[in-house]
C-alpha cells in the first residue's frame, strides 16, 4: 500500500513525527527475497522436498513469486492480490457481490492469468519442483482443507493441500454467500469478502505451474526480516 498510494508521504511523515524514524519501504523484489528467506529456511535441509522451490506469497495488493534452491534464482512481484482483485471485479454498488456472478469470476480469472503471464516473463514458473504457499489466503484454504474447528497455526504449518482439494474449496467459496463464508470455523472476519479472489489466485498458480499440491508455510516475510 505504501508503494502504491498517492499520498504515501503522509504516512511517512506521520511515522517520522511520532516515532522519530523514517520508515524503509522495501521494493517488490526485496519483498520477494524476504518472503523466500522466511519460507524456506526450515525447508532447506529437508530431503523430502524436491528443489527448486517456488515460493508464492499471495497478499492483499500483490503476489510475490520467488524461485530458488538455497538461493534465489528469479523473483517477481505482480499486482495480483486478493483485495486488489476483489475491488477491481467483485464490488458492485459499493459492496462485494454475494455470491459473485459468473462473469465477474471470469473477470478475476482473466486478470489473474494476465498477472501470471507477467510473472512468467521473469520467473520460469514451470521449473518449480515444490510449490510453497504463504500468507492468509493459503493458510485459510489449508485450514478449510484440514477441517479445523478453529484456526491452528501448528496444524497448518507445513501441511499439504492437493490441487483437487484447492479446486473443490475454490468452487465452494465462489458459490457461497457472505454469511456462509463467515460461518466457516477457521475464517478470519477480515478475510470473508476477499477469500474467493485469493483462492482463485492460488488455484490459477497451481494450474499454471503444474503443481499437484501446495506446501503451506506459516513462516513468511516477517520471519525473513527477522
Amino acid at each position: 500500500a505504501t508503494r502504491d498510494a498517492e499520498n504515501s508521504d503522509t504516512f511517512v511523515r506521520g511515522v517520522r513525527d511520532i516515532l522519530g524514524v523514517v520508515p524503509e519501504v522495501v521494493s517488490g523484489d526485496q519483498e520477494a527475497q524476504l518472503s523466500f528467506d522466511g519460507a524456506t529456511k526450515e525447508l532447506a535441509g529437508s530431503d523430502r522436498l524436491e528443489r527448486p522451490f517456488l515460493v508464492v506469497d499471495i497478499g492483499g495488493g500483490s503476489t510475490e513469486f520467488v524461485l530458488g534452491d538455497d538461493t534465489v534464482r528469479a523473483a517477481r512481484s505482480v499486482d495480483m492480490g486478493c483485495v486488489r482483485m476483489t475491488e477491481r471485479h467483485l464490488v458492485v454498488d459499493g459492496a462485494v457481490s454475494d455470491p459473485p456472478a459468473p462473469d465477474r469470476i471470469d473477470a478475476v480469472r482473466a486478470d489473474i492469468a494476465a498477472a501470471l503471464d507477467l510473472a512468467g516473463e521473469t520467473v520460469p514458473l514451470a521449473d518449480a519442483a515444490t510449490l510453497v504457499g504463504l500468507a492468509g489466503t493459503v493458510t485459510t484454504v489449508a485450514a478449510i482443507a484440514l477441517g479445523l474447528p478453529e484456526y491452528d497455526s501448528e496444524a497448518i504449518h507445513h501441511s499439504r493441500v492437493s490441487l483437487e482439494r484447492v479446486r473443490e474449496i475454490t468452487t465452494r467459496l465462489c458459490a457461497s454467500t457472505h454469511e456462509e463464508r463467515a460461518a466457516i470455523p477457521a475464517m478470519h472476519p477480515g478475510r470473508v469478502d476477499v477469500i474467493a479472489s485469493g483462492a482463485l489466485a492460488l488455484l490459477a498458480v497451481m494450474e499454471r505451474t503444474g503443481a499437484r499440491e501446495v506446501v503451506v508455510s506459516e513462516h513468511d516475510i516477517l520471519d525473513g526480516i527477522a
